[in-house]
């Protein structure tokens, strides 16, 4: 398609000056559209860095399954799109940026422990709230652990390498929050006497506070559809049940039992968040308002909110007593939740479908 809209003639050959396309006489070989004016350096690093025979490929696929499916194939999700390499990650992350924001990630949340343990801050943390953060904030990492595989898997199914580069780095903050809790947890347990390192586990694995978030993450580590898993990390799971635990309750509380540290360190899964829904919403709107398929993908998001909107709710609902547990009481779950369901509401409505059938309201 050129850029006025009018469909190329075939092209039967690879010599130089075949094809004309976007930018073919420039001496940049700018050989796509950009999103602005100009390709960003983003653009330039992960646009057609995937093959598509839909896009230069003469030959087709090279190689293929034993079961003759492509190296890359529409069918692996049931959304539907006109044109998959038309996605643009809001964040503009690619390799080289996204190491650098994770080493930066690190180096803050490594000053924030050595600071807070040089003063002896932990040893100020509330008894009950010590057994909270053992307990409860142990067996959240398994959940987030549990989403960074599932998106680990999703990301290689992705059409566009833009697609892939947007699961694969929420994937990786994911992991990394994982990590960021264990370790958090076991450099407190050298200034707390009696933490018990093991609790979080237990409580992830036999707790039935935290049986409806294992279902929950199970259900999207189960899907056999990439952007389902996709979606319903995002979209649903995470402002429903991760953001309620995080900031409905940790950021939420932690202060009125004399820690500072642990917001400092659940903060930079506030920030994850943040960037991984705006690539999300741009994705999953952008297939909203196919000219095609749109009411196609709209109505498969329904579906897809329906089904894990489902299992959300109910892991929301069994956190409860989780709010009763500190000593001072300063949030309530009610709230929390309420504030929860608003945020999926706005997401909805952004992406463009309707979300009230799943969770009410």
């Amino acid at each position: 398609m050129s850029a006025t809209g009018e469909q190329a003639p075939a092209v039967h050959s690879g010599a130089a000056g075949a094809a004309q396309f976007a930018g073919w006489d420039s001496r940049k070989f700018n050989y796509f559209e950009p999103k602005g004016r100009k390709a960003s350096h983003y653009e330039d690093m992960t646009v057609d860095v995937q093959p598509d025979p839909k896009r230069y490929l003469l030959q087709d696929w090279i190689i293929s399954f034993a079961d003759g499916t492509p190296t890359y194939s529409e069918s692996w999700t049931k959304a539907k799109s006109s044109d998959w390499h038309r996605f643009r990650a809001v964040d503009q992350e690619w390799e080289r940026t996204h190491y650098q924001r994770q080493s930066t990630i690190v180096g803050m949340l490594n000053n924030v422990v050595e600071n807070g343990r040089r003063s002896g801050a932990p040893k100020r943390f509330d008894r009950a709230w010590i057994k909270v953060l053992a307990d409860h904030l142990g067996a959240f990492k398994h959940a987030e652990f549990g989403l960074g595989v599932a998106t680990m898997q999703a990301q290689r199914y992705g059409y566009s390498q833009m697609i892939n580069n947007a699961i694969l780095t929420n994937s990786s903050y994911k992991l990394r929050f994982a990590q960021d809790l264990t370790l958090y947890l076991s450099e407190i347990g050298l200034d707390i006497e009696g933490i018990d390192q093991a609790a979080g586990k237990q409580h992830w694995l036999e707790d039935p506070i935290w049986q409806g978030t294992r279902h929950a993450v199970e259900a999207i580590m189960g899907a056999d559809d990439y952007l389902e898993q996709y979606f319903a990390t995002n979209v649903i799971f995470e402002p429903l049940v991760a953001e309620l635990f995080r900031s409905g309750f940790i950021m939420q509380m932690a202060a009125a039992q004399n820690d500072f540290m642990t917001p400092a360190v659940v903060s930079s899964a506030e920030g994850d968040f943040e960037r991984n829904l705006a690539n999300a919403v741009e994705l999953f709107h952008t297939l909203a308002i196919d000219e095609k398929y749109g009411d196609h993908n709209r109505g498969l998001m329904q579906a897809w909110a329906g089904r894990h909107g489902k299992f959300a709710l109910d892991a929301a609902h069994q956190l409860q007593p989780i709010w009763s547990q500190p000593r001072v009481k300063v949030a309530q779950f009610n709230d929390a939740l309420e504030a929860a369901k608003n945020r999926v509401r706005a997401i909805a409505s952004e992406i463009g479908f309707d979300v009230r059938a799943a969770i009410g309201g």
